[in-house]
């Protein structure tokens, strides 16, 4: 019988600071970091390149399923062996990936991918949006990272330097909606999570708020 994963999950809408406190963690505790978001953003990306709507939830599935991807822990993402890591942060792909997310088969496929990651890289710091609730609910820590939206979109606007804060803003909102209003797997704290605001906290006080719930 093997160990299971040591998984810290970090969960929450986008802007909270997931990306840039994981990386920070998995460093401090010297475990591997992945973005789960990254994941799914890709499945985005590939059906935008092959011309799939990403409303065409069968097209979407089955092309997620024979998917080659790969989310290296530096942050470079592969797709189908094309380096997809720029281009998966741009607007098309951001106003895609919540339709994509919402997809059940899409879900379980990323699901097994990220649970197959964790097992061969003996655990991990992964942030996303289910990491607690559903991919790993018997993870050592569980946190919930928000903030107020207004500070969401200004730190999201900072890093999408082509969009106006108020483009960046609404697309938050939206995707707010969608990941919480989703049938499958909605964005939600997990009931044993511990939840951050992080709305007037430094990236080095969330991370030592995280290191000291580490066992």
């Amino acid at each position: 019988m093997t160990d299971a994963p040591r998984v810290i999950a970090i969960d929450g809408p986008a802007g909270s600071g997931k990306s840039t406190v994981a990386r920070a963690v998995a460093e401090r505790v010297g475990l591997p970091y992945l973005d789960t978001g990254a994941m799914y953003r890709a499945v985005a990306f590939a059906s935008l390149r092959e011309g799939v709507d990403p409303d065409d939830a069968e097209l979407v599935a089955n092309l997620a399923e024979a998917l080659s991807l790969d989310v290296a822990p530096e942050g470079i993402v592969t797709v189908d062996g094309v380096d997809a890591t720029i281009e998966i942060r741009g607007p098309e792909v951001t106003r895609a990936v919540s339709i994509v997310a919402a997809n059940p088969r899409v879900r379980v496929e990323m699901r097994r991918r990220q649970r197959e990651w964790a097992a061969a890289h003996g655990g991990g710091v992964m942030e996303g949006r289910d990491i607690g609730t559903v991919v790993f609910p018997d993870a050592i820590v569980k946190v919930y990272l928000d903030a107020k939206p207004e500070v969401r979109a200004a730190r999201r606007s900072k890093e999408v330097t082509d969009l106006s804060y108020e483009t960046v803003a609404a697309d938050l909102a939206r995707r707010d909606a969608l990941d919480q209003g989703r049938t499958h797997d909605p964005l939600r704290e997990a009931d044993d999570a511990v939840m951050v605001d992080t709305t007037d906290l430094t990236v080095e006080a969330i991370v030592e708020v995280i290191l000291e719930l580490v066992p």
